[in-house]
């Protein structure tokens, strides 16, 4: 109720007069007013309430049509609309808690967020691009909400990535209940996480995905479905069974279903009552499938009446809440015609300072342009993260029992670190813990017994969807944990390339800040395992090292796994963290326990091997090919300097120049495709930075420009071999 106080007051309403029962009681009403009647009786709801209902609707609405305006006019550059949305999510806002529940709304649900707590103020800043945006601060388009004070998650333009996001958030949760920790993010023991859709998006397959983690795990998920009949022009009856989501789920076991008429907040205001109730108890997730109408078309670059008749608009014009709602208040003599009108006049000139307020607020400056695509506290390249290795026992630890032990130390280091993935844990029934069996710990082996030494809850198993893995980890990230995932094969983790790409690199950046992704990405890459073929033999750095806001780290050496994935661990950024799947278990690549604070600054190279002719610049597989190679030709009288980058974004150019500097040749080495590898890149730096050091072309050694084939033969020609870096270095020293 202080909140209402306060949002009154900040709005200038009135308190209205306590409804007029008599006159209520003696109006003749139909069956349907009633039943919306009986429901304001039954939650006691004053004219105060309706009138901040009303109030909320309008204000969406003038906001949508000030957009549309700001457009025509220039001043806006896109507008996408919640124009008949609004009465559920009027509902809504009127029950849930901002800055207590947490909100992954979809574009359609502007309502929703007036309701909460955003001003028009901050809304029109958005359509402008300015820094009153609180959402983005100028660098995502508007209808993308987002209030950090609110509660409500910055969203992408992606539909149906939130979804996993959601449950994420809620997961993440019940972890911080379940730890009792006095330094703890903050969580209560009831929250309601909310993330909605069109009809549309629940075509998406992480749709379905969330819901079904979600009623696994019994999370308190409120998944609104809006539906508006239309995906842009693709009608329902297209893309969902029987025409409907909630006929389509009715049978689903662990979801509770709501169906309801959107248009009219007082019976969303019962359904939204009884699902809140239902989630807070614990009871699992709830599915609210709201029909509603789009009065507006899809956007401004779209044109409805080129596909919906005008008798099927003129129905929804009738049904439209805008409409239908003041006709329902003043039938019933809950508030008169003049109150309606004084809402209306109230709400223009309300937007209409906003607007004025809005226009005069400055765009960001040019040099910030940049900013907030990696953490501005946090620096991974930095001295903060070097620290020397303290050596102790035998050099017989393999990179795969070093990446091992070093997440068994961050485990118990930090309880806010949680890892997951396809067949990481020992055990997926925790009962089975305490038996003689070994449990599975990834088809490498490499987390082995990581569950049995971490606390409850840390280390479990996710279902087989990379998506899933992924877009969990984002909302477990948002709200304050450490996730450390896996995905079991490079090969299939094309399917989280979404989440990966869209969400998880343009979190910290599409929110100004306001919200970061800190979670390290695990993934066995490579081939030169015989056998492996199309499916299991995968590189493909440079597709993540072209995506700003990604660290990207590719270790060749069990001492550099340990102090890399430690940093990884330890920074504020997203790292994908490849691990070449050849040299998990090699002899050539072994350490010593360098110690449990030993760490490597990103971007910084290992210097392989010295030599004055030439330089080989390599990472993952190809280093030891490339000292191998280099090792050959020394007979030749030949000395060739090898250098490990070790991390991609960002490489070190600098021991680039310096070692050029001193060979005046380069060769650069790896396992991807040549064509468009990350050579390339490296390759085109060079030539615009030391174009003076270079005494001959810069020359490449990559896998052939096609799929690995099964066959040993065909797959030794495809790979690059030591034998494909001897003859490439032949020619480089011959020029």
């Amino acid at each position: 109720m202080a909140v209402q106080a306060q949002t009154r007051a900040k709005k200038n309403i009135k308190p209205a007069p306590k409804l007029n029962k008599k006159k209520v009681a003696t109006k003749k009403v139909s069956s349907k007013q009633k039943k919306k009647l009986d429901i304001i009786k039954k939650y006691k709801l004053s004219s105060d309430d309706l009138k901040k209902m009303l109030h909320n609707i309008f204000t969406s609405r003038k906001l949508d049509d000030t957009e549309i305006q700001m457009k025509k006019q220039s001043k806006a550059f896109f507008q996408i609309s919640g124009a008949g949305h609004e009465g559920i999510l009027t509902a809504v806002s009127s029950i849930l808690k901002p800055r207590y529940d947490y909100f992954i709304p979809y574009y359609r649900d502007r309502a929703l967020c007036t309701g909460l707590g955003v001003t028009p103020y901050e809304m029109l800043c958005q359509a402008n691009g300015n820094i009153g945006d609180s959402a983005s601060h100028g660098r995502q388009m508007p209808a993308h909400w987002g209030n950090v004070k609110l509660n409500i998650i910055n969203k992408s333009s992606c539909t149906g990535t939130q979804f996993l996001q959601a449950v994420g958030i809620s997961e993440a949760g019940k972890f911080l209940a379940s730890l009792s920790l006095k330094d703890s993010p903050v969580y209560h023991g009831d929250e309601i996480v909310y993330t909605s859709c069109g009809d549309g998006t629940t075509s998406q397959g992480e749709f379905w995905e969330g819901l079904t983690t979600a009623c696994v795990n019994k999370l308190p998920v409120l998944f609104m479905v809006e539906d508006n009949g239309y995906a842009i022009s693709v009608p329902v009856e297209v893309q969902t069974p029987a025409g409907s989501i909630s006929k389509a789920l009715e049978n689903f076991p662990g979801l509770k279903i709501f169906e309801v008429d959107g248009n009219c907040p007082i019976e969303s205001y019962e359904v939204i009552k009884e699902a809140e109730k239902y989630l807070r108890a614990g009871h699992g997730p709830v599915l609210v499938h709201a029909h509603v109408t789009r009065p507006y078309s899809h956007s401004l670059s779209d044109d409805h009446s080129m596909y919906r008749t005008q008798e099927e608009l003129q129905k929804e014009k009738q049904e439209d809440v805008i409409n239908s709602f003041p006709q329902f208040l003043m039938e019933t003599d809950l508030l008169s015609e003049e109150e309606i009108e004084g809402l209306k006049n109230q709400v223009t000139k309300e937007v209409k300072e906003a607007l004025k307020q809005a226009l005069e607020t400055s765009w960001p400056e040019k040099s910030t342009y940049a900013d907030h695509l990696y953490s501005e506290e946090v620096d991974p390249t930095s001295s903060e993260f070097e620290a020397e290795a303290n050596f102790s026992g035998k050099n017989d630890i393999p990179m795969a029992s070093a990446i091992n032990m070093t997440l068994k130390a961050e485990l118990k280091r930090n309880p806010l670190m949680r890892m997951f993935g396809e067949d990481v844990a020992d055990f997926t029934q925790e009962e089975k813990l305490k038996s003689d069996l070994k449990g599975k710990g990834g088809v490498f082996k490499v987390t082995s017994g990581c569950q049995r030494s971490s606390i409850d809850g840390q280390v479990f198993n996710s279902p087989l969807a990379e998506a899933n893995i992924i877009g969990r980890a984002i909302g477990q990230a948002m709200r304050g944990l450490k996730p450390v995932v896996e995905i079991q094969f490079f090969d299939y983790i094309w399917t989280a390339y979404m989440q990966l790409k869209n969400e998880m690199a343009t979190t910290r950046y599409r929110s100004g800040g306001d919200f970061k992704c800190p979670m390290v990405v695990r993934v066995p890459i490579g081939g030169y395992l015989r056998g492996g073929s199309i499916y299991h033999s995968q590189s493909g750095e440079s597709l993540f090292t072209h995506i700003p806001g990604i660290r990207v780290v590719f270790p060749s050496n069990a001492l550099d796994a340990i102090g890399l994935l430690r940093t990884a661990i330890r920074c504020d950024d997203p790292v994908m963290f490849l691990e070449h799947k050849h040299l998990y278990y090699q002899g050539y690549n072994r350490t010593a326990d360098p110690g449990e604070d030993y760490m490597i600054p990103f971007g910084k190279a290992r210097l392989a091997r010295e030599g004055s002719d030439a330089t080989i610049v390599c990472w993952g597989a190809l280093v030891q090919k490339s000292i191998d190679a280099a090792k050959e030709l020394e007979s030749q009288g030949y000395s060739i300097e090898v250098l490990d980058l070790r991390t991609l974004a960002p490489f070190d150019m600098e021991s680039i120049k310096k070692s050029l500097s001193k060979t005046n040749r380069i060769l650069i080495a790896h396992e991807e495709h040549k064509t468009s590898g990350f050579a390339g890149e490296i390759a085109a730096r060079i030539n615009e930075e030391c174009f003076d050091l270079l005494d001959a072309p810069i020359l490449r050694v990559a896998s052939k420009d096609t799929h690995v084939a099964y066959c040993p033969d065909l797959e030794e020609v495809i790979l690059p071999q030591v034998s494909d870096v001897k003859q490439k270095l032949t020619e480089l020293l011959s020029f």
